[in-house]
């Protein structure tokens, strides 16, 4: 049985269908990488997943659990982590707090995965009582990555995260996006492309809505043509 697989869906924003046939299905343990051009729908995509848009149409399984109607709070509960674009952190709280706040139980293997997430950041480990306000957009995106750590997580869904950042710290978020990706299952939103092709074994490819391609990123770095057509590389 597939982790996560979505049939045909659709989903719209107020009068706007944004979501108009999008399929994918991903095995436990493996990196996908959702791709396409900017508005192609890859955000909503997430979104819809975590009940955040809602679902006109077409089903989201996760271990074959559906998730359609499922309030968002409960889909986390479930064990998707979630990390949105432009970080979703709390800026009035420190990286200890927002780390805290996180977390489903309180108990001994929260507290590894939390030691864990400073090992693999040793930028928040040592900016740990800090307001996230006062950070870098560098480490607001380490500390929106590492809340959805806190907790035991089939899988993690992440939103651009080199968005706004500097070459030198785009490099170490794809070191660390690829040592998380040895322990859990992410699904990948970036338009860095370089940045997918380290990170993501598989791909899928999202236009005006609509799923129209998708195979192994390996492929994908030397088929040009294809390229052009849905990224405007």
């Amino acid at each position: 049985m597939s982790l996560l697989k979505v049939k045909d869906l659709v989903s719209y924003i107020g009068l706007f269908t944004i979501l108009q046939g999008v399929d994918v299905e991903i095995q436990q343990g493996e990196a996908i990488a959702i791709l396409g051009r900017n508005g192609a729908g890859k955000t909503t995509f997430l979104r819809t997943l975590m009940g955040l848009v809602k679902t006109r149409s077409g089903s989201i399984e996760l271990d074959g659990v559906s998730l359609v109607g499922t309030p968002t709070h409960k889909i986390a509960h479930m064990g998707i982590g979630y990390c949105p674009e432009d970080y979703g952190v709390f800026d009035s709280l420190s990286i200890e707090e927002n780390l805290l706040l996180a977390k489903h139980k309180d108990d001994d293997a929260t507290a590894e995965r939390i030691e864990y997430v400073l090992e693999l950041f040793p930028d928040l480990k040592l900016a740990y009582k800090r307001m996230a306000r006062t950070l870098s957009g560098g480490q607001r995106q380490m500390l929106s990555v590492g809340r959805a750590l806190v907790n035991e997580n089939k899988l993690i869904l992440i939103d651009e995260p080199s968005k706004g950042l500097a070459p030198v710290v785009i490099e170490k978020m794809a070191l660390a996006l690829k040592e998380i990706s040895k322990k859990s299952t992410i699904v990948l939103v970036e338009q860095n492309f370089n940045m997918a092709c380290a990170v993501t074994d598989r791909y899928y490819m999202i236009d005006e809505g609509r799923t129209v391609h998708n195979g192994q990123i390996c492929d994908l770095i030397d088929d040009k043509e294809l390229q052009q057509r849905h990224l405007g590389l």
